[in-house]
């Protein structure tokens, strides 16, 4: 039994549908005899150069062992699904029970994204409040410089 990474780029106007993708390649590798060790969906990302006019693409990750007899099958029902835009196969010695590059990059993006849009939460609410002060002053002004009418007798 030989380890393996394979690494996919799916079409990323099939996002949605990326569980009901996992789920047949999953049983395509386990039809083929493959053991499935870990997977990672990393999610859409910015594509370095274009695909088949895609700039985007969801990319999953997947660490398996098995016969290296069934890989060639793999690679071809691969080549002609269509919801693949790329795919890697690498043989590798160890398999790393840790996170990729890719996933971790990709959530301390996401970490970060929810961090800036927090602080700008925070900034809308403090301009707010800051109008909402101004506001009430120059109303006191206004009402001060408005002469009120007095009756005259």
């Amino acid at each position: 039994m030989n380890n393996y990474e394979t690494i996919l780029i799916i079409n990323p106007n099939l996002s949605s549908k990326v569980a009901d993708f996992q789920t047949k390649f999953e049983k395509l590798l386990t039809d083929n005899s493959f053991e499935i060790k870990k997977v990672e969906d990393i999610g859409r990302r910015q594509l370095a150069y274009s695909i088949n006019n895609h700039h985007k693409g969801h990319y999953l990750l997947y660490r398996m062992q098995g016969d290296p007899k069934n890989i060639s099958e793999i690679e071809t029902k691969i080549k002609y699904d269509e919801a693949i835009i790329r795919h890697l196969i690498l043989a590798v010695k160890d398999l790393s029970g840790e996170d990729s590059v890719l996933l971790t990059e990709a959530l301390e993006s996401k970490n970060k994204k929810s961090e800036s849009t927090e602080e700008s939460e925070k900034v809308i609410k403090k301009d707010k409040k800051l109008e909402k002060s101004t506001e009430e002053v120059s109303d006191k002004e206004d009402s001060k410089d408005s002469p009120t009418e007095v009756e005259e007798e």
